[in-house]
Formats: structure tokens, sequence, C-alpha cells
């Protein structure tokens, strides 16, 4: 634990490559001032086969508070347990709160990596901004939930930071690598231009339970989300998007929709942007495209992959699309998928050390 901590503390404490606006700075904690209490009642280990994803959790957790008038409190590691909330408390009523994902891998040297952490922190701080919560670090999983006793939709003045972790299996029940069927509904809007959908927020996931619930119902295991008149089409479940064709000049184009404010920046959307370009093997594009777009391709036999990509499946190819009654087929599978594929095989090769990164820092 001693090791983890110094680790842990160093890697954190690394300047920030970005500029903190805004943000709003009270204190700050150390590592130095961590104190431990050992769970006495230990759960053993489950099987890997059995895992399920975001289902079993360490017997320990982190926890830090905060006030507005006295900062950050000392950060204790403690057994995992409940946590205790003010009725009142605003998280609960106003959803001031935000939340980080993001995974460690044991490598084929038995040493234990992150993946491109700093992205994450980069992330969880325009958040907290956007938020009005405090600025914080956080590891692997956390909350920050605003627990101000207060029912007036106000500025914080309490919140806390918590850090819990767990073994994960496959997100999907399809499998790692199985494709997913979408539903796209115009009917249905996850984020819009002026509001939240680029910050990692609880309200943000919350409302689309029911949208897929819906897909569910339709036959379809994941939501394709459409923005606009024009249908914009934005996000999958809650992955980035990515469409592999051959476009109208001709070219292999690799396109993902831009950070407009509707998207989240995802740390796999981005590594596949970097990936592809250093690659230099076809056009890399950021750019608005629209569900008749996407259609037409369709028709027209130009689209050779479409593909999710997040922290959590790292890429998951789509098999079929349903929209306005109708089902369009998408190629994915049948073109290998060769480009999903190497993706997928050349970030698990970083995360888990087979091919050494800046991208993989060392924990343990």
């Amino acid at each position: 634990m001693a090791a983890l901590r110094t680790a842990l503390h160093g890697r954190l404490l690394q300047t920030f490559p970005f500029s903190f606006g805004s943000l709003r700075f009270a204190s700050s904690f150390k590592a130095a001032g961590l104190t431990i209490e050992r769970n006495t009642e230990c759960k053993p280990k489950p099987e890997p086969s059995t895992l399920l994803f975001g289902k079993q959790f360490s017997d320990h957790m982190l926890t830090i508070n905060w006030s507005e008038k006295g900062g950050w409190e000392s950060p204790q590691i403690k057994p995992f347990q409940n946590l205790s909330l003010h009725p009142a408390s605003s998280a609960l009523h106003y959803s001031i709160e935000l939340f980080e994902g993001m995974k460690a891998y044991r490598g084929v040297d038995n040493h234990i990596r992150l993946f491109r952490p700093m992205l994450n922190m980069e992330r969880m701080h325009r958040s907290a901004d956007r938020s009005s919560l405090p600025v914080s670090l956080n590891t692997i999983r956390n909350l920050d939930p605003n627990i101000s006793p207060s029912l007036g939709v106000s500025r914080p003045g309490k919140a806390m930071i918590f850090v819990i972790i767990g073994p994960v299996g496959p997100y999907f029940s399809t499998g790692s690598f199985n494709p997913v069927s979408l539903l796209a509904d115009p009917a249905f809007v996850r984020a819009w231009k002026g509001g939240v959908g680029a910050y990692k927020m609880g309200g943000n996931y919350g409302p689309t339970i029911a949208v897929q619930n819906e897909a569910v119902k339709r036959g379809c295991q994941q939501v394709l989300w459409l923005y606009g008149q024009d249908e914009e089409i934005t996000e999958v479940g809650t992955m980035n998007l990515f469409i592999y064709w051959t476009n109208e000049k001709g070219e292999k184009e690799l396109v993902t929709p831009p950070l407009d404010g509707i998207i989240l920046p995802g740390v796999t959307r981005q590594s596949l942007l970097d990936l592809g370009r250093s690659w230099g093997e076809f056009k890399v594009t950021e750019r608005t495209m629209v569900m008749k777009e996407l259609l037409g391709a369709l028709d027209a036999g130009r689209v050779l992959e479409v593909f999710g990509a997040g922290t959590a499946c790292v890429v998951c190819p789509v098999g079929s699309l349903l929209y306005k009654g109708k089902t369009y087929q998408i190629p994915t599978m049948q073109n290998g998928p060769d480009l999903a594929k190497r993706f997928y095989k050349e970030l698990t090769d970083i995360q888990y050390g087979c091919t050494p990164s800046e991208w993989a820092p060392l924990v343990v």
C-alpha cells in the first residue's frame, strides 16, 4: 500500500499541460497526509470468468471531503462502505455532481499501468468548472458530488470526492468484440448545443436509460443519438462513433463527429484519432455527418466499418441500424473488421505493456 501511495503521489502531481481557466481552486490535498484504515473482513477474489462489468468492488475506497471554509481535508483510504448524505444534499436534488472512469491494466510483465490518465484529469477539471465543484484529482473511478445540505439551487459549500475500484468483465453482454445493433430515432436527443453533453456528469446518463430500454424493445442493443433538424449523428450509446468508408472522392477516410459541445471528448476517441493520423494510411476527419449522408453511403456500398469507442469497451463494432422502421445492414464484420480490430490490438498492446508507450505510465 505504501508503494502504491508513493507511485500515485508522483504520477498525479506532475505538471498539468493545460490552462485551468476559471476553475475553482480552494486548497489542495497531498498523498503525504493520507491515512489508511484496513478492512478486517476482506472478500475472496472473484474468478475472472465470472466477472461482470461494474458489479464487483474492492475491499477499500478513498474519500476526501471539501468545504468552502476549510478546503480539502486529508484523504482517507477506508473499508468499502455506504455513504451517509444529508437528505437535502444538492447532489440528490439537482444532480450537482460529476464522475470519471478509467482502467488500470495488469500487464504481461505483471506491472500495473494506467492509460493516458492526464486526459481524464483534464476532462474532470472541465466538468468541475461547469458544475461549480472544487478542483480535485482522481484515479480509477470517482464521483464528486455536492453534499451541501440545502434545498436552494446555488453554488455548493461542501463536496466529497470518492474513489472506488473493482475488476471488470466485458461491458456488453454480447461479448468483447461482437457487433451491436443500433436504434436511430430523431425523437430522442442526448445533448444539445450550449448544454453539458461535453462534460462527464451523471445528468447526461440517467435520462438515456429509458431510451436504451426502448431500443431493446425494438430489437436493438444500443442507441445512435441524432441531433437537430438535419439529424446530425453524434454518439452511439455511451461511446464515441467512428465511420470508416470510401468518401465521394474515392479516398479511404475515418470520420468522427467534432467536439462541438455535444460530443464527450473521450480518451479512446482521441487515441484512435492520434493512431490513425500517425499511420498516415487514410484520411482522418472530425466533422459533422448527417443521417442522410450515412444512409446514402450505405446504399452506395461505400461504408466499410462503423464502430463505437470508449474506455469500457475499447472498440465495439456496429452490425445494423434501425431507422424509421427500416433495418440497414452495416458490413462491419464482413470487412474483418480490419480497422476496428487493428485499433483494438494497438490500444490493448499499449495498455497491457506489450508495446512500450508514454500513453501507459507505470504505476506499480
